[in-house]
């Protein structure tokens, strides 16, 4: 039942950002809100970890400045064509739980500027492209990774 409640709330707080708080509205809100969260939880049912607010914090935090150097970087390389450029893939072995954990990894690798995820390879392991093979990208999608997990309230794995 706290699941519900929960979901309820996000899916009003989303009606209200978009909608706005219009009485009218907001009963219409409160009904799709109530719908929304239970077809939510038949269709992502609550699993056995629990998110962590400090660390989402504390992931969320890294994100702006690892991005702003990342740009500053990218453009540099645009307005310096000498600089080096050297394209290309890194496997990247993912430790988190197969399904929405993964897919949520690879969504956060994708918002960092000069990498993208391009797929899987036949191993398993997420391919990423960079545009610099020379810098930490493995490193930094490995420590991205275990903060992402940790948010999530989840133990990274091996497969």
């Amino acid at each position: 039942m706290r699941v519900l409640a929960v979901r309820t709330a996000l899916f009003l707080g989303l009606w209200l950002i978009v909608a706005g708080p219009d009485p009218a509205g907001l009963v219409v809100g409160l009904g799709t809100a109530v719908l929304a969260a239970a077809a939510s939880r038949r269709l992502l049912p609550p699993g056995s970890a629990r998110p962590r607010p400090a660390a989402w914090v504390r992931l969320l935090l890294r994100f702006p400045g690892q991005s702003v150097a990342a740009g500053v970087d990218i453009g540099a390389r645009a307005f310096a064509p000498a600089l080096p450029l050297r394209p290309g893939f890194v496997c990247h072995p993912p430790r988190l739980p197969a399904g929405s954990a993964r897919d949520a990894f690879a969504l956060l690798a994708s918002l960092v500027p000069g990498s993208l995820p391009a797929g899987t390879a036949a191993d398993g392991s997420l391919l990423v492209h960079v545009l610099d093979l020379d810098r930490p990208v493995a490193a930094g999608l490995a420590g991205d990774e275990v903060r992402l997990g940790a948010a999530l309230g989840l133990a990274p794995h091996r497969g």
